[in-house]
């Protein structure tokens, strides 16, 4: 092989003697086409994307430049600086902040759950999903590169959560189209690996974003002066940059995907009102799949804010400095990694919903113990704040093998697709009740308590999930053993 050009570096992927039947495999359609010849470079180059935007949930979203910058001190009046770390009112103002910035992640999820769906059906009937990737890649780059421009100074705190929001907004579209381009990628033996490998990179890029940071860091910068908050917009200008170098792959490799055939292609508005009917239409005859697509888009958007908001809770509440906030970063990816792999054995032993069940326990128990015992300092964050992040990975590992349980036969894709597009309907959720909390009780501890209620909700919906009840699909009634 050595010797071949790069478009010859391929192989034939032969179907295997029996193809598991699972949600994810019918959903992509990938057993229309199982003898299909994928180049190992357009499967590399998908999977680039997921390192590419990495840096953006990582480093700006998560550890570095909300909870290390925006909301801390820099972003305060000089006259509650100068009262003093102990002061009421200087903590009130940071509690202020983390409040400012769930307010804007708040409203970036309900304008997330209502254009996402609509504009990733109609790329897909279009058959121009890569120019929807391309445009909305773009536009995420934009919001992160103009971060550059936000001073540390009170008068650019909204400026600078107001691009953290729309970069959050270009995220999830791009997710959208991103994860439909899956099936052009992958055959019916390869799709799980290949999936995986999406997300190893993502989680790899995201350790390695935040290692260069401390790097960085460690040298003082580089000599860089520090005034105006300049190292950490220069950290987000190169977070722009590594997503156009690392996304320049997949526009040059992967091919669009072209028209589906008799597919429909409806207006901006028919296109919610088809949605509503496919919903109501799964609540009469597939009632088991109605409470997990339900439940899931609640629990998942808990998930979301365990990882949006933990640092910025680990930095204000328990005064976590430069160091252990990074730290605490590489651990909560590692171990959700880690976790996310040992679910898999417990899903193929104790079923899928079991392990849900026990992993959103575990989740609601450890939100309240970093509340409960906050006082003790941070020792109760890295014990308790790590186990969040544990739990996190078989929550998602799971969920996914079960879709493919309470699914009908032969509608796979319609659920499949219905589960992403649930998910992000509820994206609102966890960081309005983050805000509302915090607003309400005064302090950013409480923010906590507000994500515990939302995985706490997931979880009691959870519990009317029962795959063994075949009878309730309203489709086939024998178990689906290869599922």
């Amino acid at each position: 092989m050595s010797d071949q050009s790069a478009d010859d570096d391929v192989r034939r992927v032969q179907p295997p003697p029996t193809i598991a039947r699972t949600g994810a495999v019918a959903a992509a359609r990938l057993d229309l086409d199982p003898d299909r010849v994928i180049p190992r470079r357009q499967v590399v180059a998908w999977a680039l994307w997921d390192w590419a935007t990495q840096p953006f949930n990582t480093v700006i979203l998560t550890f570095i430049f909300t909870a290390l910058y925006l909301t801390t001190e820099a972003f305060l009046p000089a006259d509650l600086v100068a009262l003093g770390e102990d002061d009421p009112a200087y903590i009130a103002g940071l509690d202020d902040l983390a409040a400012g910035l769930g307010l804007a992640i708040t409203i970036a999820g309900l304008l997330i759950a209502l254009v996402a769906p609509v504009l990733g059906q109609r790329s897909d009937a279009a058959g121009r999903r890569k120019v929807w990737l391309a445009v909305s890649t773009a536009l995420l780059v934009v919001s992160t590169a103009m971060l550059v421009l936000v001073e540390a100074d009170p008068g650019f705190f909204w400026l600078g959560v107001s691009l953290i929001a729309a970069g959050s907004v270009f995220s999830e579209i791009a997710g959208v189209n991103y994860n439909a381009m899956l099936v052009q990628v992958s055959t019916p033996r390869t799709v799980g690996r290949v999936s995986g490998l999406g997300w190893g990179f993502g989680y790899l890029g995201g350790i390695i974003a935040l290692v260069l940071v401390v790097v960085a860091y460690a040298a003082d910068w580089f000599g860089l002066p520090e005034e105006g908050g300049l190292p950490f917009r220069l950290v987000a200008l190169g977070c722009a940059v590594w997503t156009v170098l690392f996304s320049i792959p997949l526009f040059r490799s992967v091919p669009e995907a072209g028209i589906p055939p008799g597919r429909e292609r409806v207006g901006f508005f028919r296109s919610y009102a088809l949605l509503a009917r496919e919903i109501a239409r799964i609540f009469r005859e597939s009632r088991q799949t109605f409470w997990f697509l339900l439940s899931s888009a609640v629990y998942r958007d808990g998930l979301a804010g365990v990882f949006t908001f933990g640092a910025v809770l680990a930095s204000i509440s328990f005064g976590f400095g430069f160091l252990e906030v990074v730290a605490f970063g590489i651990g909560a990816n590692l171990i959700a990694g880690v976790s996310t792999i040992i679910a898999g054995r417990f899903d193929d032993r104790f079923g899928a919903r079991a392990v849900i069940l026990v992993a959103l326990g575990g989740l609601v128990v450890s939100g309240l113990a970093v509340f409960a015992l906050a006082g003790q300092g941070k020792t109760v964050f890295w014990i308790f704040g790590l186990a969040l992040t544990a739990f996190v990975g078989p929550v998602q590992a799971a969920s996914r093998s079960l879709l493919a349980r309470v699914t009908p036969a032969g509608r796979e894709g319609e659920i499949f697709g219905l589960y992403a597009t649930t998910g992000r309907a509820a994206s609102f959720l966890a960081p309005a009740l983050w805000t509302g909390f915090i607003t309400a009780f005064g302090a950013t501890i409480y923010g906590v308590l507000g994500i515990v209620v939302i995985l706490a909700i997931g979880l009691v919906l959870m519990l009317f999930v029962r795959p063994g009840e075949h009878a309730q699909l309203g489709e086939r009634t024998d178990a689906r053993t290869n599922a």
